[in-house]
């Protein structure tokens, strides 16, 4: 007798739907400073809502030495493929950063589309 597939139910709470726009212009203002406020509370996001993972911290951490960007990106892809889905982005986005300026905007703004659209996916309120 086979399992049934981990469904809503064993999942914990859905993460927020931010505007990604906003979220990736916030990063590029302040020359990168927010996107490591936006990597912690995905990471938290991520963790409570999928029960594993790195979690806010630790992706901070790691985004210090440029490897937390490349995660947080696998972490999302991980999350889509555990709910059958083939997820929008992979961890090969965190090579986005390596665009000056306009790198960081288009991997926060992938990140937070694909992000929303799996919160969506799960009865979240579209952002405000």
């Amino acid at each position: 007798m086979t399992q049934p597939a981990p469904g809503p139910a064993t999942k914990g709470p859905i993460g927020e739907v931010r505007e990604a726009g906003q979220q990736a212009l916030l990063s590029l203002v302040t020359c990168g400073i927010y996107a490591y406020y936006w990597i912690y509370v995905t990471g938290e996001d991520l963790k409570e809502h999928n029960r594993e993972g790195l979690g806010g911290v630790a992706l901070l951490l790691l985004s210090f030495v440029i490897v937390g960007p490349f995660l947080l990106a696998a972490e999302v892809e991980k999350m889509y493929r555990a709910d059958g889905r083939e997820s929008p982005v992979s961890a090969l986005y965190g090579l986005w950063l390596l665009i000056p300026l306009a790198g960081i905007y288009i991997y926060v703004s992938k990140v937070q589309t694909a992000l929303n659209d799996y919160w969506m996916s799960k009865g979240a309120a579209p952002a405000a």
